[in-house]
C-alpha cells in the first residue's frame, strides 16, 4: 500500500501548493482521500484521473472538497470522456464516474452547492455520490476505510485505511485535542496528524492541533511513524519537527507534496 501527498497546505494554500488530498493505491485501486483546492492538478501528476475508483471526503470545509468541481469538470467535459472520437481519444459510451463518498448530510449539501453555483447536477453527473456510515466501511479493492468521528468546526471523521497486508494508515482530518483520534489510532504504522497552528487558537475555541499537540496524539497511540500536515509553508519546518518530537519519541516527517510512503 503505498501513500501519496498531493496536498498538505491549510485552508490557505502555499506557493503552488495544494490543499489537503492523499492519494492511496495498491495494486491497481487508486483511492483519493480529500479533494482540497489545487489537488485535482496535483493528482494528474501522479495517477490517471480517469481510472481513480473513489474519492472519500472527511469533512465539508472547502480546503478538503472544492477541487471536486474542477474534477467533475474533466469527467463530464474532458475530449477523452465524449461519445464521439476526438483526435486523439477513441470516444467512449462509458465515461469514467469514479465513486464520491461523502459524510452524513453531503448529498444535501452538493445538492445544495448545484443550485447556489448553477452547476447543473455536477457532482451526480460526475461522479457516483454516496454517504458512507461512519459505523461501517467501504471495502475497494484490497482498500478498506472505517471511520472516527473527531472534534472540528463541523462534523468530521478520521480514516483509517488498511490494504492485502498488515500495515495501516490514519489520516486524522482536522481536530482539535481529543482522545477519539488517539484510540483510532493505536498501533498505526502511520499517524497523518494535522498541526495548523502554532499555538491554540487565540479565541479559546479548539478546533486544530499544534505540532507538539500532534505528537502528543501520535505518543499516546503508539503510533510508529508521525507525519505532519495541514501546516503552512509560512512555519519553521526545524521548528515544527522540534515541537512534535518533543511530545514524540517516534519518526517524524513533514509532509510534501510528491511525498510517497510505503506501508
Amino acid at each position: 500500500m503505498k501513500l501519496t501527498v498531493l496536498g498538505k497546505s491549510p485552508a490557505w494554500q502555499d506557493v503552488d501548493g495544494a490543499c489537503s488530498g492523499y492519494l492511496v493505491t495498491e495494486g491497481d485501486t487508486a483511492v483519493l482521500l480529500d479533494c482540497g483546492n489545487g489537488v485535482f492538478g496535483k493528482l494528474r501528476k501522479y495517477h490517471d484521473y480517469v481510472d481513480l475508483d473513489a474519492v472519500v471526503i472527511s469533512h465539508l470545509h472547502a480546503d478538503h472538497f472544492a477541487d471536486l468541481i474542477p474534477f467533475g469538470f474533466a469527467l463530464r467535459f474532458a475530449p477523452r470522456q465524449q461519445p464521439v472520437p476526438i483526435d486523439p481519444w477513441p470516444g467512449t459510451d462509458v465515461p469514467a464516474r469514479p465513486k464520491l463518498f461523502g459524510p452524513p448530510g453531503s448529498h444535501r449539501f452538493l445538492d445544495d452547492l448545484d443550485g447556489s453555483w448553477n452547476l447543473g447536477r455536477h457532482f451526480e453527473q460526475a461522479f457516483e455520490p454516496h454517504e458512507y456510515d461512519p459505523a461501517g466501511a467501504i471495502e475497494l479493492g484490497p482498500l478498506t476505510i472505517t471511520f472516527r468521528e473527531v472534534p472540528h468546526y463541523v462534523t468530521t471523521f478520521a480514516m483509517s485505511v488498511t490494504g492485502s497486508g498488515e500495515g495501516r494508515i490514519v489520516y486524522g482530518a482536522d481536530c482539535c485535542p481529543n482522545q477519539a483520534l488517539v484510540e483510532f489510532a493505536e498501533g498505526a504504522e502511520l499517524l497523518i496528524a494535522e498541526a495548523t497552528l502554532p499555538r491554540p487558537e487565540r479565541t479559546g475555541v479548539r478546533g486544530h492541533l499544534t505540532p507538539s499537540e500532534a505528537g502528543e496524539h501520535a505518543e499516546r497511540a503508539g503510533a510508529k511513524q508521525l507525519m505532519l500536515t495541514h501546516i503552512s509553508d509560512e512555519l519553521d519546518p526545524e521548528w515544527a519537527l522540534a515541537e512534535a518530537g518533543s511530545t514524540y519519541g517516534g519518526p517524524i516527517l513533514i509532509a510534501s507534496e510528491g511525498l510517497e510512503i510505503e506501508v
